[in-house]
């Protein structure tokens, strides 16, 4: 008759792997196994966490790069935060030194957004999972919060726009692209741009939903989250858009200064 301890063990091993183990050895080399691979899983698990919080400190100063500032004061030397809306965003800076320095900056700013969260792929997240989501999603808020209060440039920076725009299209590209087509039609209609970002930013949520059929909660959180930050940071244009104060980007003609920037 077989001792109780090893009737527990048979049982155990059964419940565990759907097979009797009459050898109670070996049955201890299975559950000693089990364990230092789970031990091996919490280390692996430890180690990404950490790997995907030490991923925001380059996030966040690749968004700390004043391309404003730096391309002002380097080809220009003027410092756009001294001037216009003392913001240093791309619209700021095609008011005060003009297209190409203003187009430039644009492209810049969206890039480093881009950049910011192609980090992610160092993370070693499956993709497709929502822990890969909320990391980009962390390191999107991150550039942002660089390009917001940039560590390069005194903590004073811009609006975040073109970050942010940057950022986002490597986390949905098709709402995004539908987006800067939005912001196109807007500002070529009004010609202000503060109204053209507001608009495309209340809309990319709509877009993922309605158009591409998305009901992924994180997703459309985020979405919704970036529509508040563009009007939380824009609340300033909003009231001169109300008053009728706003200034507006006429191409072909010497634009003045304005409190309008990104």
């Amino acid at each position: 008759m077989l001792p109780r301890t090893r009737i527990y063990y048979i049982f155990v091993t059964f419940a565990r792997t759907g097979r009797f183990e009459r050898n109670g050895s070996r049955l201890m080399m299975n559950t000693n196994r089990a364990g230092s691979l789970r031990t091996v899983g919490k280390l692996r698990h430890h180690s990404m966490n950490l790997t995907c919080l030490l991923l925001l400190i380059p996030a966040y100063l690749l968004g700390s790069i004043p391309n404003a500032v730096w391309v002002g004061k380097k080809f220009y030397g003027i410092d756009v935060r001294e001037h216009g809306s003392r913001n240093a965003g791309a619209t700021n800076t095609l008011r005060v030194l003009g297209r190409k320095a203003g187009f430039t900056v644009f492209a810049l700013d969206f890039l480093k957004g881009v950049a910011a969260v192609a980090l992610a792929g160092a993370s070693g997240l499956a993709a497709g999972s929502d822990a890969l989501f909320n990391l980009k999603f962390a390191l999107t808020a991150a550039a942002v919060l660089g390009h917001i209060f940039p560590l390069f440039a005194g903590f004073r920076g811009g609006k975040g726009v073109a970050t942010l725009a940057g950022a986002v299209l490597m986390v949905y590209p098709p709402s995004v692209l539908l987006c800067l087509a939005t912001f196109l039609v807007v500002f070529l209609l009004f010609r202000y741009v503060s109204l053209a970002s507001m608009t495309a930013g209340i809309l990319l949520p709509v877009y993922t939903v309605f158009v591409f059929g998305q009901h992924s909660v994180p997703l459309i959180v985020f979405c919704c989250a970036i529509s508040v930050l563009l009007l939380v940071t824009h609340r300033k244009n909003i009231g001169r858009l109300l008053h009728g104060t706003e200034s507006k980007i006429r191409f072909g003609k010497q634009n003045r200064p304005s409190d309008e920037a990104r």
